[in-house]
């Protein structure tokens, strides 16, 4: 899948030449180690870190569409629980603390839902959060998830525990909530008139 497109972003892979963009929110400490990954400590790391972590498929840049600015990351990652319906994967984001409070997340993972369950046939997507990220939590919520379980878990690339907190939403339970498309028209123009 090459790219994806919302009212506001385009979703596209990355390529080197965003590495300034992704070290601008990466090195901000509010992003990455709520996250459970470590600020970038130099460009360099970023460039790196484009070439092997955000090279995975269905991994993307999320673009504005109205500065062509890459202003965060988006993804299905594999990663089975065995709990719920298969095939699934999770949904992971990051983005800039600029943009944050605009809706841009939730836009992005919605578009990854509707990629997730119409173009890659998945039956269920899963989304998680620490239990003190209250951004993700918003986003989880206003993208429908249902709670499903809460676990210790260890976050390897800081070293740490942490409680995290699981959602899931399955194919058919995102079907049910599907908008009607007077409501979707009703999205669309909180999309282009925040």
């Amino acid at each position: 899948m090459t790219m994806l497109e919302t009212p506001r972003l385009i979703l596209r892979p990355m390529t080197a030449g965003d590495a300034e963009d992704l070290y601008e929110y990466a090195r901000d400490p509010r992003v990455g180690p709520d996250a459970g990954w470590s600020i970038h400590k130099s460009l360099e790391e970023s460039r790196e870190i484009i070439a092997s972590v955000f090279s995975a498929p269905n991994t993307f840049g999320l673009v504005l569409k109205e500065s062509g600015k890459m202003i965060g990351s988006a993804g299905l990652v594999d990663r089975h629980y065995d709990l719920l319906p298969g095939p699934d994967d999770e949904i992971g984001y990051a983005l800039n603390p600029a943009c944050w409070g605009r809706g841009l997340a939730p836009e992005a993972v919605r578009e990854l839902l509707r990629c997730g369950f119409e173009d890659l046939g998945l039956e269920t997507i899963w989304c998680g959060h620490y239990d003190f990220n209250a951004r993700s939590r918003r986003v989880v919520e206003k993208c429908g998830f249902r709670y499903r379980f809460t676990e210790q878990a260890d976050v390897p690339l800081l070293g740490e525990r942490r409680t995290e907190l699981h959602y899931a939403l399955t194919r058919a339970e995102w079907a049910a909530a599907a908008p009607t498309p007077a409501g979707e028209i009703d999205r669309m123009r909180r999309y282009a008139f925040p």
